[in-house]
């Protein structure tokens, strides 16, 4: 027997939305990997808490090239969609993918830091060892020519 239908609110108790939004996070990422898989797609999830903290789940390719590729998309169709726009029109969205862009770059700069490892696959782990060594190897031979 299933359950009845939830109304769509928000849930005043702190620690009942904060239970809600961790299941409700799972289910979300765990069905984004279940269309990835089952119809081959090329999927990105980005999830931001009440206090700012993010998830986030991409299929095998890693999430800068798929929002690479979903800004170029977006870009060819605001050109087909809108040459006449006023150039203002699209600042709040430059501004949005500026920001997205920031965030990536910050997470990128934390994880070469060390930090925030945990939630990197196998494939990401290897590709900021192969970052890091190559980093390595330029401020080596830097050293070495000065």
């Amino acid at each position: 027997m299933g359950r009845g239908r939830v109304q769509l609110k928000r849930i005043e108790n702190k620690i009942n939305r904060q239970v809600t939004f961790s299941k409700r996070r799972s289910g979300l990422l765990k069905k984004a990997h279940e269309i990835s898989v089952l119809c081959d797609a090329e999927v990105a999830v980005i999830v931001f808490s009440a206090k700012g903290k993010l998830f986030e789940y991409a299929t095998d390719s890693c999430m800068e090239r798929i929002l690479e590729r979903y800004e170029r998309y977006s870009y060819v169709e605001r050109q087909a969609i809108g040459n006449d726009a006023e150039p203002t029109a699209n600042w709040p969205l430059e501004h949005a993918k500026l920001k997205a862009r920031v965030e990536i770059l910050q997470k990128n700069q934390r994880n070469l830091m060390g930090e925030n490892l945990d939630s990197l696959s196998l494939r990401e782990l290897q590709h900021l060892e192969q970052q890091l060594d190559s980093g390595l190897k330029h401020i080596r031979s830097r050293k070495r020519c000065r």
